[in-house]
């Protein structure tokens, strides 16, 4: 028997007892012969018949899982076993009155016999009863059934978003680094001083990636480090191609925003803008405060329709992960001939 079941058991002598209490009264309020012993004997069976029934069907009803069927399959169960339990009740408590007087412990007033007919009333009679506990019951236990779906719903989705930032980081990374390494290798041999600026630049980035991916958020001035970083590493690969411009309030370094979201537009920017313009481009990085909010701009040449296999992949985790910070905003619009991506990160 678990703590919950053992609970349950006790608490449910509450009501038993108070149906056993008024069973009691209302029988000797008949005013029969000999009815001060009949109203205790049958008392005590009505009390401990409700306390076996109603835990019998507590038990049925969590074992067969009828709180995950539909509204209408729950009711239906939930009347039958009603109907059922009241029913068994009244058989166990005619069952000891007459078990009882047939032994000699009681002597049931004749012409008053516990018959059909009086076991037809009392059955109506506890159905009321069995009737108001199984709603309080099932009404409290769905209610946390409820409570308890909703709450597993949320760490599946949370779980679900975990996924998803690995899954991105999985296809995202190794390609980067992919084209890192072949880059590095190509240095060795040509300027190994530059090659030892790139290990290191890397090695940051990879640090800052495991460090900063079980936390909920990071300073801009940690952001802005790993994004030089980055932006040396592809610098080996675009050379004069990728030109930067960087325009960053000194009130806004010690603001917070989620890890990695600042990297990731401009590895965006990089992907979908320098690398599909004839010649490269300028990429922009302006960072300020508006009051009790950061904004961050990232902008790159190009269009927004012209997009690239992939595209958009990236900006679809990073607008599900706003999603779920109240006052965050994310923004991309055709500037010109340049897009812009506006992230507003509330403080």
């Amino acid at each position: 028997m678990t703590r919950a079941d053992l609970r349950f058991a006790v608490l449910n002598l509450l009501p038993a007892a108070g149906y056993a209490g008024f069973t009691w009264f209302t029988f000797l309020g008949a005013g029969a012969a000999g009815a001060e012993r009949v109203a205790i004997w049958l008392a005590a069976a009505l009390g401990a018949g409700l306390w076996l029934a109603s835990g019998a069907l507590r038990l049925l009803a969590l074992r067969r899982r009828w709180f995950a069927l539909s509204p209408a399959a729950l009711l239906v169960r939930l009347a039958a076993g009603l109907a059922l339990g009241a029913f068994l009740l009244q058989l166990m408590a005619r069952g000891v009155l007459v078990g009882a007087d047939a032994a000699g412990f009681l002597d049931l007033p004749r012409g008053d016999d516990y018959g059909p007919r009086e076991m037809l009333a009392y059955t109506l009679q506890v159905s009321v009863f069995l009737g108001l506990w199984l709603a309080l019951w099932s009404g409290w236990h769905l209610l946390r059934h409820r409570r308890e779906s909703e709450l597993a719903r949320l760490r599946a989705e949370s779980q679900r978003s975990a996924l998803e930032l690995d899954a991105l980081r999985a296809r995202l990374n190794p390609h980067f680094v992919f084209n890192a390494l072949n880059n590095l290798r190509a240095l060795i041999n040509e300027d190994t001083a530059r090659a030892r600026e790139v290990v290191t630049r890397l090695s940051n980035i990879l640090r800052h990636s495991l460090e900063h991916s079980q936390r909920e958020s990071a300073t801009l001035r940690e952001e802005l480090a790993v994004v030089d970083d980055y932006l040396a590493v592809e610098r080996v690969h675009y050379e004069e191609r990728l030109r930067v411009h960087c325009d960053v309030a000194g009130d806004a370094l010690d603001a917070q925003l989620p890890p990695m979201l600042l990297q990731l537009l401009v590895e965006n920017a990089i992907k979908h803008g320098i690398a599909c313009t004839p010649g490269g481009g300028e990429l922009g990085v302006a960072a300020w405060r508006e009051g009790d909010r950061l904004a961050v701009e990232v902008s790159n040449p190009g269009r927004l329709g012209a997009a690239t296999p992939g595209h958009g992949v990236g900006l679809a985790y990073l607008r599900a992960r706003l999603a779920r910070e109240p006052g965050h905003r994310f923004e991309l619009r055709q500037n010109g001939p340049r897009v812009l991506a506006r992230l507003e990160i509330a403080q």
